[in-house]
């Protein structure tokens, strides 16, 4: 079966800007072209994308998603076997922040009580999804000594980190510049810094990344939408005053 762009864009649901793309930078690149110059694409093609996508919903950056299905020790079976064990790793996590949720609405409603550490229960941020990308941007060391850190965090750090994002998630309807906007970024800052060295620069360019980057924004407006904008705005103006 031979399909074109238009076809591939119905039946996945990606923009042909993208299938353009990921053909442009040589991720999926067609088998076969009209004279007119209109990709075909083959079964092939057809898999390869399944299979991008997979790797796309887990996070992995186009780089290495073409480092991976270009490599000669690639196992296309490997893969999606490796692929279908993240996926379920990720559903238990799901499955354990839907029941914090639900129980969550009962708490609300008044029908049950709630300690802190249930309320946090299923969130998880030990893992960096990005730290591959990182490494790319970074170097090892840089990502080597921040996952030091990461790794000696305890139980308190990891609520800390997960009460800053639920107090800033309240404040995201304010004005970023407004004086209990910046005390929250504040702390955001001041948290980052233990994982850590980042200068007011790094701090305002990390905003622009939570913006830029989907897949920060999803994580991010996990904790209320519109929060990865609202925080980009807010550390960019940050003069690192403690108020």
């Amino acid at each position: 079966m031979a399909v074109k762009v238009k076809e591939v864009s119905q039946l996945t649901g990606i923009s042909v800007r993208t299938l353009h793309h990921y053909d442009d930078i040589g991720l999926l690149v067609p088998d076969h072209s009209t004279d007119a110059g209109y990709r075909i694409y083959s079964n092939h093609n057809i898999a390869t994308l399944q299979q991008i996508l997979f790797f796309r919903e887990l996070g992995f950056p186009l780089k290495k998603i073409k480092e991976l299905l270009t490599s000669p020790a690639f196992d296309r079976l490997e893969a999606f076997e490796m692929q279908r064990k993240m996926l379920i790793d990720k559903r238990r996590q799901f499955d354990g922040m839907i029941e914090t949720i639900e129980k969550t609405i009962l708490n609300e409603k008044g029908e049950v009580s709630m300690t802190n550490e249930e309320k946090f229960k299923g969130f998880d941020f030990t893992e960096n999804p990005y730290e591959q990308e990182a490494r790319e941007r970074w170097g090892d060391k840089a990502v080597d000594e921040s996952n030091k850190k990461v790794s000696q965090f305890g139980t308190n750090e990891a609520k800390e980190m997960n009460k800053i994002y639920f107090n800033l998630a309240k404040l995201r309807h304010l004005d970023p510049q407004s004086e209990e906007a910046q005390k929250g970024i504040s702390e955001w800052y001041d948290f980052l810094n233990k994982i850590g060295t980042y200068s007011l620069e790094a701090f305002a360019g990390l905003g622009q990344m939570y913006v830029d980057d989907e897949r920060f924004t999803k994580n991010i407006d996990a904790f209320g939408e519109g929060l990865a904008v609202f925080m980009r705005d807010a550390m960019g103006v940050y003069d690192g005053k403690k108020l």
